[in-house]
């Protein structure tokens, strides 16, 4: 299922990945930002389990912000396992 997510605080406005039925993220991409670096997030994480990335991300921050595009994935990726339900 594919999913979008409105960020605040970041310079990307917007998130969207896929989630598979076993918890993959695939297809990560940001608007705006700075594109290498957050392109080159949705490289690393290709194919990854949602869990694994939102708790190694989550409290990332950008220089003086409380947050971070990397955090606003994690937030991201929460919002769509909690909208998915457990899944096995």
């Amino acid at each position: 299922m594919t999913y979008q997510y409105k960020t605040s605080g970041t310079c990307s406005q917007l998130i969207s990945f896929e989630l598979s039925e076993d918890n993959k993220i695939h297809n990560l991409a940001f608007v705006g930002g700075c594109n290498g670096n957050l392109k080159g997030i949705g490289r690393l994480v290709e194919g990854m389990d949602a869990n694994e990335v939102a708790d190694k991300l989550e409290g990332t921050k950008c220089g003086f912000k409380n947050t971070s595009c990397p955090d606003q994935l994690s937030k991201a990726l929460r919002q769509a396992m909690t909208m998915n339900g457990p899944r096995s």
